[in-house]
């Protein structure tokens, strides 16, 4: 993967000394080499005409791109960013097409620096075929365009259903000799959390050891959801994608305020099976691959919401 990821890098280099732009104003884009013969079952493009438009002159995904492993081929030379028609936030440009989601929506971003990491993630497909899986940016801007906006109530009502089984609020039982090495890391590494989330929203959790779950104060759920329905769509995009991958609300909420990093939550969230790592060893081919999803899927979302608050 290094190789790979330096040969890119090799490349781009190479383009951006041949006078090519990563990224740039509209007036940069320019029509690539076979651009209007891509468009396929896959992707959908709707060819320029004398007098079209920006978002008339689009591409836009099929609804396969947030599932599937290859959608189609590189069809356009370069990714760039320009400022939307209505002036309030950024579009891609695929060449000079205008990107859109898979509801034919326009890709429009508040965020600049967003929408240029959107468009480095375009940059760096291959020629043989455009990876959904290897651009996480981009699927979470589709989601907090298209599906956060018509299902925030349900993701919202899901969040909290999980709420009261949450990660951190399992604690293994001190006095049994094949868990009490965990139940000492829980101690050390997730009480501060928890003594966080009493600062935090002014209510106290309760720690259980059934695998059931227990039940939190009512005052608690109700100002975490407070949270959650303040949120704007990246927002709760973002702390849904977080929750999903570390099975817990309170690590998304606590990077959401500030209070812990994306190292320190892969810690936290792999806490009691790094313990049973230590102790057995790891597996080749599935612990490391799951770690490595995990940092992916924990990486981007940090990412997304925190570049969604810059200009």
């Amino acid at each position: 993967m290094a190789t790979t990821l330096a040969g890119r890098r090799l490349l781009l280099l190479r383009r951006c000394a041949g006078g090519r732009r990563l990224f740039g104003t509209a007036a940069e884009a320019s029509p690539g080499p076979g651009g209007e013969e891509a468009g396929g079952e896959a992707i959908y493009v709707r060819k320029p005409s004398s007098s079209a438009t920006r978002d008339e002159t689009s591409v836009a995904m099929p609804m396969s791109f947030m599932t599937g492993s290859v959608v189609g081929k590189r069809f356009y030379r370069d990714a760039t960013v320009r400022r939307a028609d209505d002036g309030n936030g950024w579009t891609v440009m695929l060449d000079y097409r205008t990107l859109k989601t898979p509801a034919k929506r326009p890709l429009k971003l508040h965020s600049r620096k967003l929408a240029m990491a959107v468009a480095a993630e375009w940059e760096y497909q291959e020629q043989d075929g455009i990876r959904p899986f290897t651009m996480p940016l981009m699927k979470l801007a589709c989601t907090a365009l298209e599906r956060v906006p018509l299902t925030r109530t349900k993701i919202i009502a899901n969040l909290m259903q999980k709420f009261h089984q949450d990660l951190v609020f399992c604690r293994s039982p001190a006095d049994d000799e094949l868990t009490k090495g965990v139940y000492e890391k829980q101690k050390e590494k997730i009480d501060p959390i928890l003594d966080w989330v009493n600062t935090e929203f002014g209510f106290k959790p309760v720690v259980y050891t059934s695998f059931l779950g227990g039940k939190q104060d009512e005052r608690l759920a109700k100002a975490v959801e407070t949270v959650l329905k303040e949120a704007n769509d990246c927002e709760l995009a973002s702390i849904d994608a977080m929750a999903a991958a570390a099975h817990s609300l309170v690590i998304p909420l606590a990077i959401f305020r500030g209070r812990l990093g994306i190292d320190e939550s892969i810690e936290l969230i792999r806490l009691e099976e790094d313990h049973q790592v230590d102790r057995w060893g790891l597996v080749e081919g599935g612990h490391d691959v799951d770690i490595a999803d995990l940092k992916v899927q924990m990486s981007s979302a940090v990412v997304f919401l925190q570049l969604s608050w810059l200009k």
